[in-house]
């Protein structure tokens, strides 16, 4: 279902870009529309095929959305900014019957030769549980998409429980199909858990992404191919600061073994719901 709904259909090329058609599901809704998580998987499928080269992986995608969109089609067309020897530079506008939804900056490359040093080690928590139950956050009033998402909770409260707990939460992570990590899945859960802050409310409350970042720290989808498909990630975010209803998100996300498959930032706006 994930790669049926993030499908991307290429109806025009050039040398500079490309443009593609899709189908915004409403399956994958949070909130006031489509999850940001699942617009970004379908924006980075665009990327992908526009660079049309497995030797140049994504390593940087930052997009910043302007409006929800509804279920339905839209459009997508990417511009390669500049393909160098080891690096391209693309940028992707999605909108729908003519208005923006999104816009896209990224980055691809193939692998330098620099030292492995990493200061991120996975956190020490209890294993994956071998049962892949998805669907468990909509048991708390989670929104529609998170029926698709398996999610094992190992830090940080439930949310809008007036908990004194720091602003961080993680667990393990994985679709209600299986299917093997990679750029794509990454993408999807870099904006797969609800936001942090909401573990200090205690009324219900919405957080659109204003803009997000999603770093790719592991070659992929190299790395896909070596792992089984009902693998789970490790998934962590924290927040520091709410103020004028804006908060940043951090997050990391580890394969099992400890390796960091990708980091995240956000800025989000955090909107409580309007009494009934």
């Amino acid at each position: 279902m994930f790669d049926r709904d993030t499908a991307v259909t290429r109806e025009d090329s050039s040398a500079s870009g490309s443009m593609f058609a899709a189908e915004v599901s409403g399956d994958w809704r949070a909130g006031r529309g489509p999850h940001g998580g699942y617009l970004a998987a379908m924006l980075l499928r665009a990327l992908i095929e526009t660079v049309d080269d497995p030797a140049r992986a994504p390593r940087s995608l930052t997009i910043h959305y302007a409006r929800a969109p509804e279920p339905g089609p839209v459009s997508i067309h990417t511009v390669i900014e500049r393909g160098g020897r080891s690096l391209s530079t693309l940028s992707a506008r999605m909108e729908q019957e003519g208005k923006l939804v999104a816009l896209v900056l990224a980055a691809f490359s193939v692998p330098w030769s620099a030292p492995e040093i990493s200061d991120l080690g996975l956190p020490d928590v209890a294993p994956a549980d071998p049962e892949r139950k998805a669907g468990t956050l909509r048991h708390s009033g989670a929104p529609p998409f998170t029926q698709h998402l398996v999610f094992q909770p190992r830090i940080g409260a439930l949310p809008f429980t007036g908990s004194q707990l720091p602003m961080e939460i993680g667990g393990w992570l994985g679709l209600e199909v299986p299917r093997p990590i990679d750029a794509l899945s990454l993408a999807f859960f870099s904006d797969a858990l609800f936001p942090p802050p909401f573990i200090r409310l205690t009324e219900r409350a919405v957080s659109p992404t204003i803009d997000l970042t999603v770093h790719f720290r592991a070659p992929l989808p190299a790395t896909a191919a070596a792992r089984s498909p009902h693998e789970l990630c490790f998934a962590r975010f924290r927040s520091g600061v709410v103020h004028e209803g804006f908060f940043e998100e951090d997050g990391v996300i580890w394969a099992p073994d400890g390796a960091v498959l990708a980091q995240s930032r956000q800025l989000a706006l955090l909107m409580p719901l309007p009494e009934a």
